[in-house]
């Protein structure tokens, strides 16, 4: 099925907010225990490491991608090829660090909080990006 331009970017607001949120909510519900100021600290640091360094560009470098498609494109063409590897990389290497038991729950708490915090503030400004698509 093909879609228009800006609704590839709605789709990638709503794939990078579930997986926000379902990070986050992993990573909050281990943080009970580990509940101190260096956590959250460490918590923002990952957050700012992964927001600013990695998905706030690469929210520009899709939107920028699919704003210059000519036609509809199929609706998996939020993401290109190497955004779908490193997608699945990443889902592979967070189950195999909960279900391993590798990651210590401190650990968990810690960086899925920070990078479901990321993940989630992406998919947010990608629905930003969907609301003022084509309206530059």
């Amino acid at each position: 099925m093909k879609v228009s331009n800006r609704t590839l970017v709605l789709i990638a607001s709503i794939v990078w907010l579930i997986a926000g949120i379902n990070v986050l909510a992993i990573g909050l519900s281990e943080y009970n225990e580990y509940l101190t100021i260096i956590n959250v600290i460490l918590s923002l640091i990952v957050f700012s490491i992964f927001y600013f360094a990695i998905f706030r560009k690469m929210v520009f470098k899709h939107t920028d991608r699919i704003a210059s498609y000519k036609e509809n494109q199929y609706f998996w063409m939020f993401f290109d090829l190497k955004s779908f590897i490193i997608m699945a990389v990443m889902i592979t290497l967070g189950i195999y660090l909960r279900v391993s038991g590798v990651a210590s729950n401190h650990f968990i708490a810690v960086f899925y909080t920070g990078l479901g915090s990321a993940l989630t503030l992406a998919g947010i400004f990608f629905g930003i990006k969907f609301v003022i698509f084509n309206k530059r």
